[in-house]
């Protein structure tokens, strides 16, 4: 990884998804304590916040680091990727809502999982890019990837969580207040692994280097 992972890039990424867990669950207490259990709009700013509210501040921290002019790194092209890919499930909910869905039963369980999620695949696709651009071919930038634990720990996150959210609703799960939709949405928004595993890749890295020259 480059010199700014090994800054701490996404350990400092990591901190933006606690902060919309918090938002999330702070106005989905406040909408329910208001008599808004079940606004429609209540619902979208709630999944916004507890499943993108870190995509946003990341997409801020990618603004800065493209104004300051820095070099390009893995971190960047992340963050980018998570806020390009959050306007996606407040297509996909409205839509589902004006077709008719039944967003509170078992088949509207793919709702929280784009709005957890979407952004996740946008950085998914967006770190694989920057890999390709890197390395200059499709093959080697495959054979970075399925190296890359941050890349493979979304990958993962992206494949188990719907199977978890549908388990959930079958279970007899419902969002039918604010809260609950929060807690939902927080639950599937394992958006926080990703930059875990790369800081304590980075962490580990800064150990082993002090190690050598110990």
């Amino acid at each position: 990884m480059g010199n700014k992972e090994e800054k701490g890039e996404f350990g400092e990424l990591l901190k933006y998804t606690i902060s919309g867990y918090a938002g999330g669950l702070l106005l989905g207490a406040l909408l329910d304590y208001l008599g808004f259990e079940r606004s429609p709009i209540g619902q979208w700013i709630v999944r916004t916040i507890s499943g993108e509210g870190e995509s946003i501040l990341e997409g801020i921290y990618a603004i800065r680091q493209r104004l300051s002019q820095a070099s390009s790194s893995m971190t960047e092209a992340y963050g980018w990727g998570k806020f390009l890919g959050m306007t996606a499930p407040w297509i996909i909910d409205w839509s589902s809502r004006l077709l008719g869905v039944d967003v509170y039963g078992v088949g509207g369980f793919y709702i929280p999982y784009f709005y957890a999620l979407s952004d996740q695949i946008g950085a998914n696709i967006s770190g694989l890019i920057f890999l390709r651009r890197k390395e200059g071919t499709w093959r080697s930038a495959i054979a970075q990837y399925i190296q890359h634990p941050v890349m493979l720990t979304s990958l993962a996150i992206i494949l188990i969580v719907p199977i978890g959210l549908l388990l959930a609703r079958l279970l007899g799960f419902s969002p039918t207040t604010q809260i609950y939709t929060a807690i939902e949405t927080i639950a599937a928004n394992l958006c926080w692994l990703p930059p875990l595993i790369g800081w304590l890749k980075e962490r580990s890295e800064r150990n082993d280097a002090k190690e050598n020259v110990a």
